[in-house]
């Protein structure tokens, strides 16, 4: 692996409470909260899990509980699990592990990181509609320790050091740097 490629950005702080993330995101993208559900809803976290091979991190699963699929700013997609149609979610996962992340590596283009579940391996939960891929590298069986991966059409690999939430909450509210991304919009648009 050629990790020498790839920058890392790191947080001041880790938020590892996934309702402090959730608060820090709504705070970076004050329309999101407009789309909270009035009650978190009851995903089947373990057909997900298990379709998978590894447990998500906390707060992508708080995030998804609170609220559904949505995009930001016309350019990064969350794609999130709906009650009742996990297998939906899984399938689509499953897809992007088979098709993109496997061309990436079988083309040279991923330095060196493979699709999971291979050791270390990447696993999607974001993307954008010019081709960016947002993933976690799965280095560690603790999925509160994830880095946040970044895969830029550009070109561009870098990871951050903390959860996806908090990601998202520091790119939208201009404390990341966004290394090979466009400028971000943080108008919300449920999907």
């Amino acid at each position: 692996m050629t990790e020498d490629l790839i920058g890392t950005q790191a947080p001041r702080r880790r938020i590892t409470d996934p309702e402090e993330a959730i608060a820090a995101l709504e705070r970076a993208v004050p329309g999101l909260v407009e789309n909270r559900r009035s009650v978190p809803a009851a995903i089947d976290w373990a057909l997900l899990e298990d379709g998978l091979g590894t447990v998500l991190p906390a707060d992508y699963k708080r995030l998804a509980e609170w609220y559904s699929t949505f995009a930001l700013g016309d350019f990064l997609l969350v794609g999130l699990p709906e009650p009742g149609e996990e297998h939906h979610h899984l399938r689509g996962i499953r897809e992007d592990l088979e098709g993109v992340l496997h061309a990436w590596a079988e083309a040279d283009m991923s330095i060196g990181l493979r699709p999971h579940p291979a050791p270390g391996g990447l696993l999607p939960w974001a993307e954008s509609n010019e081709g960016d891929k947002f993933l976690w590298s799965t280095p560690t069986d603790n999925p509160q320790q994830r880095l946040v991966t970044i895969a830029s059409r550009n070109g561009g690999w870098w990871h951050y050091e903390g959860g996806a939430v908090q990601f998202l909450a520091e790119l939208y509210d201009g404390t990341l740097e966004p290394w090979a991304l466009p400028p971000v919009d943080p108008e919300v648009t449920p999907c």
